[in-house]
């Protein structure tokens, strides 16, 4: 995939440390003190670390070791590195004393409870890579070979040599990508990695160099013969355990970022005191004579420890870090090593019934870097919602909820709800208090209906889980405090009931309420504590929230708290309209099945189409009925009429249920509009999604869905204003290919489809018809998504010969297009990602799996997903921006409205001249790409009108 060469951030050297300790044990004669100490290993480890570090002269450094304790591994397999015989004692007593001389040297030396040293390294060595560094390992362990990449190679020090990517292919014969199956064929004896029984190196090189990769071996398992390929169909279950016990994880949270392993200064006296204790007189002669230095307070160990944490580790590390910057909750522990406690063992959550309580709470919360905050309510409609309690925390582990509106008999009393927020309102509104929330959005509405306006919203831990990896998990605090810190969370079900039973929060009792709350709090912070390190890590991704969707928030709230104005009256007429049309439907239907049927009975419909009328079935559904699903009628709607007509009434019958009908519903009595809620956190590529009511949803391209269109109007005096990007997929399109005859058509605004048209047939533009013309956009937009020949096919109604030969066609004219989607795959495959042109990630799961067509979908979700994301990051960008330019001038508009690629705002008769032009230039200034971006803008009295 084509992307801006990056200049190199420095050089990141990971020592694979527990490597180190073995190979200069076992290399060295045995050495010791005059004491009988021995001190070998030590010796042997920092001549090779000062060597190092002397040659290569890194930026960044880490020492990793392991930490005592199972993993993930001998969780999946109890005989893993069963038969490793236990640490020599000569061996164990030397590594406290090498621990301590790491820390003495300054270099950051990480432990991390319940990961392997590999794991820790794989996962710093892609935060590196992706942070602009020049990462090297330093191992002589061939398991590290699958993590070398353009900016990752390996160092052996004891041997001098190092491998980059034709360094594997050379000392293995297979890629850095294929390192994996490599050791899930061979095995690994070290490790007591099964393998499968009888493949050497050279089988399994030869079998990867033939199928690329061991998915490719087996799916040609009746190909390999001898005994050889039943030990390998015989064996496939150890196969897959191997491969998992191979494959190092790259996505460990750590607590500390590969951008904070920056090298202290050297404790001097330190060392001086162990290197004469140890009498490594070779050492201590090489420190500087004549210094006499103090204590540094270097870079300790590092261990995620959920077990060893407390107040003084978290004012450790408020000190050493900063809150606010979401280094971790760490401390010293015994062995000098720090902890980053996830989570605290010891909870102190409190709920607030005194003004004194609250008072000293207000204190806390002033003094510290940065709180979270969150609220609970009687109600979840934002615009109605009324304040129940409010609960916060100024430290991970600590938290309290103050109770306003519990009203169930036998409530204790509580502190009146104008007095709470009379205290709270010079926090609230102070940008100088930094704060942090979970969908901080929700409490910003519920914060104004009582008034207050809350500032200083600068972290959003929902917002820092979307934009780390939208799809690793849901956003909800419970998913996201399971995945990043280990905790289950209480469920507001939990508390509240479900169904029939759910009763309101301020039913629900204080002590179980003040619980659940203040939990939310605690949690929210110790989740910020736990992801920004690791967005700070890659500058795109820190940049993508602190640039688009932390200032996004705020637009979005503004655009909900202004709603839209629907026409009641017209809806009505609509809703009445539909459902004549609707029975319209239902009597041809019955004449085309020949009788009488309910047509909204799947079970029925599968009786008629594929019993009495005989009908092939296409697919069938997971309990093997045949399937009724969309695309299967859509597709049996090509030959006959009954599947047409059901496809007709299923989209009329929706729009009816969804819209006509339940809108008026949504009106607020209060403000006499519609206010929708707008999700950052829910689609993968960044695109904003819209719920209650959903307004992505309503079709453009059908007269029915206009004319719902034509029931959001302007209010009197007042206009829409739509503005959409043209073709804004296939700009981004041409500019990630580079492609010279895209680039062309776009430079010179020619319209792209039928320029398109004209280079896939070899004709003139003039000539090109409407009909070609829709071919070739059906292939833009076809190869955008990933489509195959045969759906192009279908698309089309023509053969797969010449969908195929339209696509070859279209490929020889723009051999850019081609090698971006060759590049794309490749990419993703490597890094198990994609990126939007701002460095956003969206990544793909399935881009390595065994099943063909989840492989396939990633596939083809890794060539649109970059133009679909950043599509998503420059609407973002121009509403952030446009947004701005409104709020600054002063201008009587505002936006109201995001639709995909369409801004819809609302204007004053009178400035409609001082809108559109500078709301043309605004959007287009959302990204500097290599075509210009075009935006058409439509003005009218209700939305169809302006679209």
């Amino acid at each position: 995939m084509p992307r801006c060469r990056r200049v190199s951030a420095g050089k990141l050297i990971l020592v694979d440390g527990s490597g180190y300790l073995y190979r200069a044990f076992h290399a060295l004669p045995p050495l010791g003190n005059s004491k009988g100490e021995p001190t070998g290993a030590v010796l042997g480890v920092l001549n090779m670390l000062n060597k190092m570090v002397k040659e290569e002269a890194p930026d960044r450094i880490a020492v990793v070791f392991d930490a005592a304790g199972p993993t993930f591994r001998d969780a999946l397999f109890e005989q893993y590195k069963a038969h490793r015989q236990p640490m020599p004692d000569d061996l164990r007593s030397q590594i406290q004393p090498l621990f301590d001389s790491v820390a003495a040297m300054g270099l950051p030396l990480l432990r991390i409870a319940g990961v392997e040293a590999d794991d820790v390294i794989g996962t710093l060595a892609v935060q590196g890579a992706a942070a602009g560094f020049d990462v090297v390992i330093s191992t002589g362990d061939k398991d590290m070979a699958q993590l070398v990449g353009p900016r990752v190679s390996l160092l052996n020090t004891m041997s001098n040599t190092r491998l980059d990517r034709t360094g594997v292919k050379t000392k293995f014969d297979v890629f850095p990508e294929q390192i994996v199956d490599y050791l899930a064929l061979v095995g690994d004896t070290s490790d007591n990695i099964p393998g499968i029984t009888g493949v050497g190196p050279k089988t399994a090189a030869k079998w990867l160099n033939q199928y690329g990769t061991l998915d490719g071996l087996l799916e040609h398992l009746g190909d390999i013969g001898g005994k050889i390929g039943d030990n390998l169909r015989n064996e496939l279950d150890a196969l897959e355990l191997s491969r998992k016990l191979a494959r190092i994880d790259t996505a460990v949270p750590l607590g500390v970022a590969a951008v904070g392993l920056t090298a202290g200064a050297p404790d001097l006296a330190r060392l001086a005191e162990i290197y004469t204790r140890l009498e490594l007189r070779s050492l201590l002669k090489a420190l500087p004579l004549g210094a006499a230095p103090q204590p540094q307070g270097a870079p300790p160990a590092l261990t995620l420890a959920g077990t060893e944490s407390g107040p003084a580790n978290r004012d450790a590390a408020r000190s050493a870090a900063g809150a606010d910057a979401g280094a971790g909750a760490a401390g010293t522990a015994a062995d000098g090593s720090q902890v980053f406690p996830a989570p605290p063992p010891a909870l102190d959550y409190q709920k607030i019934l005194s003004r004194e309580g609250l008072d000293a709470w207000i204190a806390k919360l002033r003094a510290a870097p940065l709180i979270a905050f969150d609220t609970e309510t009687d109600r979840l409609a934002y615009m109605q919602a009324r304040i129940v309690g409010l609960s916060m925390s100024a430290a991970p582990g600590e938290a309290a909820y103050v109770p306003i509106g519990h009203d169930y008999p036998g409530a204790p009393t509580q502190l009146g709800l104008e007095d709470v927020l009379a205290a709270l309102r010079p926090l609230l509104e102070d940008p100088g208090c930094l704060k942090v929330g979970h969908h901080s959005k929700l409490d910003a509405h519920v914060l104004a209906n009582h008034g207050i306006e809350i500032r200083g919203q600068r972290y959003d831990s929902m917002l820092e889980s979307y934009v780390l990896n939208s799809v690793a998990t849901r956003h909800d605090v419970g998913a996201t405090a399971e995945k990043y810190l280990g905790v289950k969370t209480t469920h507001f079900e939990d508390v509240v009931g479900k169904g029939a039973k759910q009763i309101a929060f301020n039913q629900v009792e204080v002590d179980r309420a003040a619980a659940y709350a203040a939990e939310d709090a605690d949690v929210t912070l110790r989740l910020h504590r736990a992801l920004w390190p690791r967005i700070e890590a890659v500058p795109p991704l820190k940049s993508v929230y602190e640039t688009i969707e932390q200032p996004l928030m705020p637009v979005l709230y503004r655009m909900e708290r202004a709603g839209v104005l629907v026409d009641r009256d017209l809806l009505k007429v609509q809703s009445s309209e539909l459902a004549s049309r609707m029975l319209e439907l239902q009597t041809q239907c019955h004449t085309e099945a020949g009788g009488a049927f309910n047509v909204d009975s799947p079970r029925q419909l599968q009786e008629i189409l594929f019993g009495k009328l005989g009908i092939p079935v296409m697919r069938k559904t997971p309990t093997g009925q045949p399937s009724t699903a969309e695309d299967v009628l859509e597709e049996l709607g090509t030959s006959y009429p009954l599947p047409r007509l059901i496809l007709e009434y299923r989209g009329i019958a929706k729009l009816k249920s969804t819209y006509t009908d339940k809108l008026p519903e949504q009106i607020d009595s209060r403000t006499g509009r519609i206010h929708t809620s707008y999700h950052q956190a829910v689609a993968a590529t960044g695109r904003l999604s819209s719920a209650d009511p959903n307004l992505q949803n309503i079709p453009i391209r059908t007269k029915e869905g206009r004319r719902i269109r034509q029931a959001f109007v302007a209010p009197a005096g007042f206009f829409l204003v739509a503005a959409d990007y043209s073709q804004i997929e296939l700009r981004i399109m041409a500019h990630l290919s580079g492609d010279a005859s895209l680039l062309r058509a776009f430079a010179e605004d020619r319209d792209v489809h039928q320029a398109t048209a004209a280079e896939v047939l070899g004709v003139s533009v003039e000539i090109v018809t409407a009909e070609q013309r829709r071919s070739a956009k059906a292939i833009n937009f076809g190869l955008m998504y990933g489509m195959s020949a045969f759906g192009l096919a279908r698309q089309l109604g023509i053969s797969r010969g010449d969908a195929q030969k339209y696509m070859e066609r279209y490929f020889e004219r723009y051999p850019g297009v081609r090698r971006y989607m060759e590049e794309t795959r490749r990419f993703a495959r490597e890094t198990g990602f994609v990126e939007t042109v701002f460095g956003r990630r969206l990544y793909l799961p399935d881009i390595q799996s065994r099943n063909q067509a989840l492989r396939q979908y990633a596939e083809r979700s890794a060539i649109n997903a970059p133009m679909q994301g950043s599509a998503a990051d420059i609407i973002k960008r121009a509403m952030i921006e446009v947004d701005a330019w409104l709020r600054s001038s002063g201008l009587p508009a505002r936006i109201i409205m995001q639709v995909h690629d369409e801004l819809v705002l609302e204007v004053a008769d009178g400035a409609i001249e001082d809108i559109v032009e500078p709301l043309r230039a605004h959007m287009a200034r959302g990204a500097d790409l290599s075509v210009p971006l075009k935006v058409d803008i439509g003005i009218g009295r209700n939305w169809d009108q302006a679209h």
